[in-house]
């Protein structure tokens, strides 16, 4: 028997999500989610698809992340899905953060447990979840092959000219500072996708890609190979979003640090979680700021303001991506906001028909989970709504990697 099913993992600092999918056919056998780990009120999610069962939730604590697997593995042995099956091949994680090291999904070994490790400083909130995460399932099932499948991957092609910042050469390398995206499985599942939808090679397409959710992030992708995107260092540069600032004057800092006596916490806190829209108008939710906006009445000129502000640095991206690809073949919507929230679309490519960029109104309108065109037949660039699907993206780089058709080597490293 040819083992071809895949767990996905993405380990946070006090959650798991995990899908389970049969690569025979890219089906989706269960999937669920574990929260709030550490408390008293955890909370565990399953969804049986395979069998079609209603979902199943359980309350109480869970200690820790071995805790948190050991109860999804018992929710899945229910199904007959158990992690002691034959039939998985590997386990897939959800790593943020790979520096210049990893450019490819690879077979995790001491090595690269300590690459991951070492990069903890420029991604502290996330890479240590992770490794929390594999560490727990390589005790679970040491047999079985685990794979890193990493956010800032897809974006190592970036040339210099757009992953280096304008300082210091040798205190940037010192310091590893540079441009390294993230939301990399997506913009690299969403451009493919998108070539699909077009009928053509994803090679031979040039892409935009918006993934605009909570967090956002565009990219330019040229032939299936990403050349630019709007993250940096960290998550925080680029588009406005939900509670993070996105671009800002660096001074910004020394002026808050200096004139308002903040320190460097009160800072990142602000940036990171009390900013965007949620610092423009007091919410971070697209669906409610339209609301509001739709309404009317005295907190609607806020919201107006916030959503002004995000489609404005959005539309910038679109014109600085067009510009840096040259030519543009479609400019794909993704994500919560992107997938969902037609007057986002709408605004964003709004005034753009010089540039061949349009969206038919009553395609926009229409409500799917499917992938489609909005813009106007024979339009010069497409313009379409793609759902992504990272753990799809990360079952379908893994099996790559471990199946029947992969070496199960590991990815080299570049520095």
């Amino acid at each position: 028997m040819t083992a071809t099913r895949v767990l996905v993992l993405n380990s946070g600092s006090s959650s798991v999500k995990y899908q389970l999918l049969d690569m025979h056919d890219s089906s989706r056998l269960a999937l669920g989610l574990v929260e709030r780990i550490g408390e008293e009120t955890s909370r565990l999610k399953h969804t049986p698809l395979a069998t079609g069962g209603e979902s199943r939730e359980r309350t109480g604590p869970i200690a820790d992340h071995e805790a948190a697997l050991k109860a999804v593995a018992e929710e899945l042995g229910k199904d007959g899905l158990g992690l002691d099956s034959p039939e998985l091949a590997a386990i897939g994680h959800r790593v943020v953060h790979g520096g210049l090291s990893f450019t490819e999904p690879t077979v995790i070994d001491d090595t690269v447990l300590a690459e991951i490790e070492r990069l903890i400083p420029v991604a502290p909130l996330h890479n240590p979840a992770n490794l929390t995460g594999i560490r727990t399932a390589q005790s679970l099932r040491p047999d079985l092959p685990q794979v890193a499948v990493f956010d800032t991957a897809f974006h190592t092609t970036m040339p210099e000219s757009a992953a280096r910042y304008a300082i210091d050469v040798k205190t940037a390398d010192e310091h590893r500072i540079r441009r390294y995206g993230f939301h990399g499985t997506s913009h690299a599942y969403v451009s493919r996708e998108t070539a699909r939808l077009l009928g053509r090679a994803p090679e031979d397409v040039n892409v935009i890609v918006l993934h605009l959710g909570n967090g956002a992030s565009a990219s330019a992708v040229r032939g299936g190979r990403c050349v630019d995107t709007s993250m940096g260092l960290t998550p925080l540069e680029g588009l406005v979003m939900g509670t993070r600032s996105g671009d800002l004057d660096p001074a910004v800092i020394f002026h808050l640090m200096r004139v308002g006596g903040m320190s460097t916490d009160e800072i990142d806190t602000l940036l990171n979680k009390k900013s965007g829209l949620l610092g423009l108008c007091g919410d971070n939710d697209m669906r409610e700021i339209r609301r509001r906006i739709d309404e009317g009445g005295a907190d609607a000129p806020a919201a107006r303001l916030a959503f002004d502000i995000y489609i404005h640095r959005l539309k910038k991206y679109i014109g600085a991506y067009y510009a840096v690809l040259g030519r543009v073949d479609a400019i794909a919507f993704t994500a919560g906001v992107g997938e969902n929230a037609a007057p986002v679309r709408e605004a964003a490519v709004a005034d753009l028909e010089g540039l061949g960029v349009a969206v038919d109104g009553a395609l926009n309108a229409v409500r799917s989970q499917e992938a489609r065109l909005i813009s106007p037949t024979g339009s010069r660039v497409a313009v379409a709504v793609v759902p992504t699907d990272e753990e799809l993206e990360i079952a379908t780089q893994t099996y790559a990697l471990v199946g029947p058709a992969g070496s199960a080597g590991s990815a080299g490293t570049d520095n």
